[in-house]
């Protein structure tokens, strides 16, 4: 079985699908890999290091493309490299498949059996798999890096011959993956951390790592089956805002985390919160992309809010793409071999397995995953294919910016 891994053009991207470790182990399996020159470079990768681990480098991404069984990459592909793959090709990539319902109709007209992997279950068999989780793990360290780098105060307490300087005040709003990790990181560092979440049960874990757990009655909250918190209400929201604003106003950093699955994110520090906080003081907003938690932030720009830092930069796992590179191709390869058919040497995708059901987005022609608005739904030509009807001759491009 072929895999091609292309080079990520994403603007700002830096982190890479496969490192030469995963390479080795699958092409050990039977499987035949190739990727595109230069593609681990960002990552600190030769493609010398690639050849010795037992991958062909290949300079024609369109070819590599055409020719292979399945395609392993970060990102979601532009829609003219959908159309440069071959019928029966596997895709595997984060997708984000409910805002890109064009990519997912294309997908399924060119039947692609494509894999989300924003989609893989939450569950303890699939944790080795779980790149989602592993890069919010990294998006919580950075922000908390971010934070105490933009800060005008240090973060641990000192005692000095000019007197005690006390700990800088950190709250951390959402305590999932990205939130846990960025309350450890604040703790390592010496600021006072306090926390928050709509799901009273991770109470537990918040003062393991020795924070305060703020808590707001909201009535009835918690999680959805697979472990993310639930959408709240305007009346919860309200009161969830108040209760934060008090935290926020005596806090030297506010790291925002919150995001609802295939969803905008939600607005929880609002202008008004902005304008009770201590200037100097700093906000990152891990959810930026999605939308934002904050009012007013911008996507890759830091912006000034009443004296208040908002930092809304991109891709916070890409600012530490050696171990981001290497915790994805790890999920990746992970997921490979618990699918690899080592008679055949071949990937398969048995859809009545709980992990491939929930992460499988397209099969035969289809959009197979329930959980979208347009699943079983028959893939309809594409305005491009239909274009191409008319004029048969005219020439496909071969590369698309991603929106």
């Amino acid at each position: 079985m072929q895999f091609f891994v292309p080079k990520e053009y994403h603007p700002g991207e830096t982190r890479v699908p496969l490192i030469p470790d995963t390479v080795k182990r699958l092409t050990e399996k039977g499987a035949t890999i190739s990727v595109e020159t230069g593609m681990g470079l960002s990552a600190g990768h030769s493609d010398e290091a690639y050849q010795e681990a037992g991958a062909t480098i290949i300079s024609d991404r369109n070819e590599g493309l055409g020719a292979a069984d399945a395609v392993l990459r970060i990102r979601k592909p532009p829609l003219d490299e959908v159309r440069l793959m071959k019928a029966g090709c596997i895709h595997i990539s984060f997708l984000d498949p409910f805002n890109e319902p064009e990519l997912v109709q294309e997908l399924a007209a060119r039947n692609i059996s494509a894999i989300s992997l924003e989609m893989i279950p939450r569950t303890t068999l699939a944790q080795k798999m779980d790149a989602l989780s592993s890069q919010a793990n990294l998006a919580g360290y950075v922000a908390v890096i971010i934070g105490a780098e933009r800060s005008p105060k240090s973060f641990p307490m000192m005692m000095t011959p000019a007197g005690t300087i006390q700990p800088a005040r950190v709250f951390v709003i959402g305590a999932g993956v990205a939130g846990l990790q960025a309350i450890a990181t604040a703790r390592r560092l010496g600021a006072r951390v306090e926390a928050f979440d709509t799901r009273p049960v991770v109470e537990e874990q918040v003062t393991s790592l020795g924070a305060r757990f703020v808590k707001v009655d909201l009535g009835d909250t918690g999680e959805t089956e697979d472990g993310y918190a639930k959408e709240l209400t305007e009346e919860q929201q309200a009161k969830q805002r108040e209760a934060m604003a008090k935290v926020c106003a005596n806090s030297d950093v506010v790291i925002t985390t919150a995001q609802l699955f295939g969803k905008k994110a939600p607005v929880i520090i609002t202008d008004d919160m902005l304008q009770r906080m201590r200037p100097g003081s700093v906000v990152v907003d891990l959810a930026v992309e999605t939308g934002g938690n904050v009012e007013g932030s911008q996507l890759d720009e830091e912006v000034d809010a009443h004296g208040v830092r908002v930092v809304g930069l991109a891709n916070l796992p890409g600012r530490v793409p050696v171990h981001a590179s290497q915790m994805f191709s790890s999920n990746l390869g992970h997921f490979i071999e618990s699918y690899w058919d080592a008679e055949n040497n071949m990937l398969t995708l048995p859809c009545e397995d709980e992990i491939i059901h929930g992460c499988l987005v397209t099969l035969g022609g289809a959009v197979v995953n329930e959980q979208l608005p347009q699943a079983q739904q028959p893939a309809e030509a594409s305005a491009t294919e239909e274009a191409q009807a008319e004029q048969p001759e005219a020439p496909e491009s071969s590369q698309a910016e991603e929106e």
